[in-house]
């Protein structure tokens, strides 16, 4: 991923923070010189800088059949901004651009069809994903209808070897700039507009205290 070194994150805590967001991901394989992908919602788990994110795929998915190295992009929010919004847009010329927070994690997918593994990925996501909605639906392990449901998916486990964190949000720009666009994104409201603002913002608070942005 091109990565100016302004926009180069460094803290895992912003990797955090865009799964936490939105834990719907792109998995991209590559079979027969083609890639090939997937959307798919995962389980994370950090410890440290060890990273391992957890899911499954419908068995008909040809991509269930990919072992090996894989990237996953984790999407975070974006927004566009217009010129108008900036202190210098005359005597800078300045042009439209787009901000936002995106991760790559590259590493290497393991499949599993074991039935104990697939129970407990279902367990787990059911679990995260009913509690976000309100609702209490389970995987009863011990029903065999919902343990015959599990013949329909293959589960996987994608062990992340590198992290690209790329936080775009103006921070080549100058504070008046970043001010003044983070503003417009704040009146026009919206949660990708918002939590972009949001972000422009701290990487601004940091630059203020001289710690400056990674």
């Amino acid at each position: 991923m091109y990565t100016p070194r302004a926009f180069a994150e460094t803290d895992l805590a912003g990797l955090d923070r865009l799964i936490a967001r939105d834990a719907f991901v792109t998995l991209v394989t590559v079979a027969d010189g083609l890639p090939f992908v997937s959307h798919l919602p995962v389980l994370y788990t950090r410890d440290g800088d060890r990273v391992l994110i957890e899911g499954h795929w419908a068995r008909p998915n040809p991509q269930a059949r990919h072992a090996g190295s894989a990237l996953m992009i984790v999407h975070g929010p974006h927004a566009y901004l217009s010129p108008g919004w900036y202190a210098d847009k005359e005597e800078a010329a300045r042009v439209p651009t787009w901000n936002y927070a995106v991760a790559h994690l590259h590493g290497t997918l393991d499949i599993t069809e074991e039935t104990g593994a697939l129970a407990g990925i279902v367990d787990r996501l059911s679990q995260v994903n009913e509690a976000s909605v309100g609702n209490d639906w389970r995987f009863e392990h011990e029903r065999a209808d919902h343990v015959r449901q599990l013949r329909g998916i293959v589960g996987f486990r994608f062990v992340v070897e590198r992290i690209e964190l790329k936080f775009k949000l103006s921070q080549n720009h100058p504070v008046a700039n970043v001010e003044g666009a983070a503003a417009a994104l704040q009146r026009l409201g919206g949660e990708d507009n918002l939590a972009v603002a949001s972000l422009m913002r701290e990487r601004l608070e940091l630059r203020k205290d001289g710690a400056g942005a990674t």
